[in-house]
């Protein structure tokens, strides 16, 4: 089996801004990353260390996986690059590790009886079989949730509307904490310049029947199911086949718009970069 690419968005969450994701697509590998919003001065050319690791994790990961490697070692090979790029390129050593740069992903490799996904963080899947049945691949549903409420905790011990953005002194405080815990014992693990997290991806062998449609996407598509609940898993897939991804993009957007400071739809920021790959199994 091999995938065919039928739809794509990616779509900046704000338009004076890069957009921090990035995707790439093969016949027998696709991938989205997200980059995390960067909580310091940038350490590498550029405007964002976000975007420029998320477009290097592509890259690099679509090139080992043409390069014959299996997943979880063209993951580890990409974190290596990751790391050899980093540390030739960067302005100077991180003082924490908030200043590194992370990012989600979801990476599809296309095998006999369908496709394994391997992920890091809140990006996810959705596949829908020629019977209608459709399984979500990740965590991302429970990690929205977590930061929805903790995104309320915050703006209300502050006295702001939540999405005030990360740029925020009574976030940002907060937020590098948190940070400082990534790819620690104590914290999860996100793709970066750091080579120890390929022992750490999250995986699953998805078996499906050609015909199959797959949709992967950042969580800032997946707010459509996750934060504003307008969709279920399965409409929402359904409706990327039917009207569109520029269409649920401009749904996505409308939103937003409607909720602009969060207080509907606990949030950092108004709009989150969102990116989408709608793929057949054929």
């Amino acid at each position: 089996m091999r995938f065919e690419l039928i739809d794509s968005l990616s779509l900046p969450g704000n338009p004076d801004k890069p957009n921090d994701d990035a995707f790439g697509f093969a016949d027998s590998v696709a991938v989205v990353l997200d980059g995390a919003t960067g909580l310091g001065e940038p350490l590498m050319p550029g405007k964002s260390d976000a975007a420029w690791l998320a477009r290097f994790g592509a890259n690099r990961l679509l090139a080992h996986a043409k390069e014959g490697n299996p997943p979880r070692e063209a993951v580890r090979h990409a974190l290596e690059d990751a790391q050899k790029s980093f540390d030739a390129l960067r302005r100077r050593e991180p003082a924490e590790r908030y200043e590194l740069p992370f990012a989600s992903l979801m990476f599809a490799s296309v095998t006999g009886s369908g496709f394994e996904a391997l992920w890091f963080g809140d990006c996810a899947a959705l596949v829908r079989r020629p019977d209608g049945s459709v399984d979500l691949i990740g965590e991302a549903i429970a990690k929205r949730e977590l930061e929805a409420a903790r995104v309320a905790q915050l703006a209300a011990k502050h006295g702001l509307s939540p999405a005030a953005g990360t740029n925020r002194p009574e976030y940002l405080a907060a937020l590098r904490r948190a940070r400082n815990f990534v790819n620690t014992e104590k914290g999860g693990w996100l793709f970066g310049p750091d080579p120890r997290a390929a022992d750490h991806v999250a995986g699953r062998q998805v078996d499906v029947p050609a015909g199959s449609l797959v949709l992967l996407m950042t969580d800032g598509f997946l707010a459509l199911v996750s934060d504003y609940r307008r969709y279920t898993a399965a409409k929402l897939i359904e409706a990327a086949n039917t009207v569109g991804l520029k269409t649920l993009g401009e749904e996505l957007r409308a939103i937003e718009t409607d909720d602009r400071e969060g207080k509907a739809f606990p949030r950092f920021k108004t709009s989150d970069d969102a990116t989408a790959l709608l793929l057949r199994l054929a």
